[in-house]
């Protein structure tokens, strides 16, 4: 079955885009300004203490005003309780679906600096986000990334409130060493766990990151930053200094970090700085020549205004031409969204930098974006087949639908695979309540609705599991065995007494 979407009053739903443990989020079009948000809704209301916390969030990103910061834009209620956000919608999908990937120098630095210049607004408000990683930082149709997910920020004074009963709150890949270790944080944890997507990005992996959370942990507790190739060497200081084991090595705030990461762009040598070629001489001969310069330019420069308008229409339609072809190569040979500036996508948004109702460059986007559907959708039906449901979050078939869904939230390819992934689970639990495993049954019920929320058949299954246990353990009554029956006799007489009295 298909899910059930929310109604609220002045937004029409198109889908649901992600759900984590206490929440979901759906795309919705807000019908007063006719413009796309996305709409965070809590699974449940009974929980008030999570409630207020939700209703915190809203309140303290909504006092956040930065470019990389999201956007809240309302915090109302549901009619069955449950509170909900609309905020800014997103639509470049996150830094995690370029997983694997290994960006150029400028690219990497200038997603890690708009990043920090977002923490800097958090931290100077007194805020810690604590669960800085790839999936939390979006990107605009305009390159821009923005810090997303404020559910766990908290104030650092109040930081001891979850530590205190050793609760390590955040993703353990991206985790500081104090943060692993249940201790207080402030705002060096954020620049180490960005330090970390800052190294990932530069060489496609995540080093930190082991086959379980304690390896994880102990990764970042021991592990030394692993060195640059040699062309990044340049680099190298600014990720020990994010990535210091101990707090007090670390970059200070993210007003010192983002000075350092000024001064690496600047020395970046692929930078070029405009300057003149020439020395001008004070000599006669050089001021008569000077003098003709002058002249040539201005005759050049009337020449060159008298052609102008057909010059530079024909010029446009050159580069026009030229990305359209780069971009159908780049199409055919799958480079949809990489190398940087070298893709399909890039390539077609140039055209319409140019002419904005371009047809071709129209056509080719939405043909990047059906290329990038039949991917995700390959991704996960491979991921379905190594029986990968939900896990890694990152990696996973129940991941790569949804990455469908956040491009074209009616795809009915999408809609029907994350029902799959719920009927897997559906028969998975049956299979545990028959070798009478019954925790690992209740396990696999509540990972299935989690894939699908409104699943009947799990809903039945959990709703029914208590009975089924008790069925399961009952004792067994023994059957009576049956009372032998009286030896018949030869002697009529006596079968005659045995008749009447018996």
């Amino acid at each position: 079955m298909t899910e059930q979407l929310l109604d609220i009053p002045g937004y029409q739903v198109h889908g649901r885009l992600g759900k984590g443990g206490m929440a979901e989020v759906y795309l919705a079009t807000q019908e007063s300004l006719h413009r796309k948000v996305a709409i965070k809704v809590l699974l449940s209301s009974e929980d008030q203490a999570f409630s207020q916390r939700f209703i915190r969030e809203g309140h303290t990103v909504a006092s956040l005003h930065h470019p990389s910061i999201i956007t809240i834009y309302d915090i109302d209620q549901l009619a069955d309780g449950r509170h909900y956000l609309t905020m800014e919608f997103v639509p470049g999908g996150d830094l995690a679906q370029y997983k694997g990937e290994v960006f150029d120098l400028p690219r990497a630095l200038r997603i890690v600096r708009q990043v920090a210049s977002g923490l800097a607004v958090v931290h100077a408000k007194g805020l810690v986000h604590r669960d800085i990683k790839p999936a939390n930082i979006l990107f605009r149709t305009d390159g821009t990334a923005v810090i997303t997910d404020f559910g766990v920020a908290k104030q650092l004074e109040l930081d001891h409130d979850v530590t205190q009963f050793g609760i390590a709150v955040g993703s353990p890949s991206y985790s500081s060493p104090e943060q692993a270790q249940c201790q207080t944080l402030d705002a060096r944890s954020d620049i180490y766990s960005l330090g970390v997507i800052l190294l990932e990005m530069l060489t496609g992996t995540n080093p930190f990151r082991a086959a379980n959370y304690t390896q994880t942990v102990m990764n970042h507790l021991q592990m030394p930053v692993p060195q640059l190739p040699a062309q990044l060497q340049g680099c190298q200081w600014l990720l020990e200094r994010m990535l210091a084991k101990d707090p007090d090595e670390r970059f200070a705030d993210c007003t010192v970090l983002l000075a350092s990461l000024d001064e690496l762009m600047q020395d970046d040598p692929d930078s070029t700085r405009i300057a003149p070629g020439l020395r001008m001489g004070t000599s006669a001969h050089a001021k008569g020549s000077r003098g003709k310069l002058w002249l040539s330019l201005v005759v050049s420069i009337v020449l060159l205004a008298a052609a102008g308008s057909g010059g530079y229409y024909f010029y446009q339609q050159k580069q026009i031409s030229d990305y359209l072809a780069l971009a159908e190569l780049r199409l055919q040979s799958g480079s949809l969204l990489e190398p940087p500036q070298d893709n399909a996508d890039y390539l077609y948004r140039q055209v319409l930098t140019l002419d904005a109702d371009n047809p071709l460059a129209l056509e080719g986007l939405e043909r990047v974006l059906q290329a990038r559907i039949s991917e995700y959708l390959a991704l996960a039906e491979q991921r379905l087949t190594d029986q990968q449901l939900l896990l890694p979050e990152d990696d996973s078939a129940i991941y790569y639908f949804r990455q469908v869904l956040a491009l074209q939230p009616e795809n009915l390819l999408a809609l029907a695979g994350v029902n799959r992934v719920a009927q897997r689970y559906v028969e998975q639990t049956e299979a545990a309540y028959k070798r009478r495993e019954f925790a690992l049954a209740l396990a696999l019920v509540e990972q299935g609705l989690e894939v699908e929320p409104a699943n009947e058949q799990l809903l039945a299954l959990r709703e029914g599991h208590e009975r089924r246990v008790s069925l399961a353990q009952a004792p067994r009554r023994q059957p009576t065995a049956p009372r032998p029956a009286a030896a018949k006799s030869d002697n009529p007489v006596k079968r005659l007494w045995n008749n009447l009295f018996d």
